[in-house]
């Protein structure tokens, strides 16, 4: 996944900047961002606070590290069950 060039405190600030008056469109273009982005960040982290968005990120992060190695496992036990199955 390609790594955004905004961080958690940038977006919520730029989020924060639209709900107390600003145009969506003028922000974007302040910003340097499209609007479909501006949206997209809306529904994912609408309401949440900087905290919030860094516990989000790591949460995230640890998902994927445990998703890895669950495939790992996976992987290494039907290449383990192949073997017991051919020896039997």
């Amino acid at each position: 996944m390609k790594k955004s060039r905004f961080n958690e405190a940038q977006m919520a600030g730029i989020l924060k900047e639209v709900e107390l008056g600003a145009k969506v469109a003028e922000t974007c273009r302040k910003h340097g961002i499209s609007e479909p982005t501006y949206y997209k960040w809306k529904s994912q982290f609408s309401g949440m606070m900087v905290s919030h968005l860094s516990q989000l990120r790591q949460l995230q992060d640890e998902n994927a590290k445990l998703k890895r190695m669950y495939a790992d496992l996976a992987l290494m036990h039907h290449a383990l069950k192949d073997v017991v199955d051919r020896k039997l």
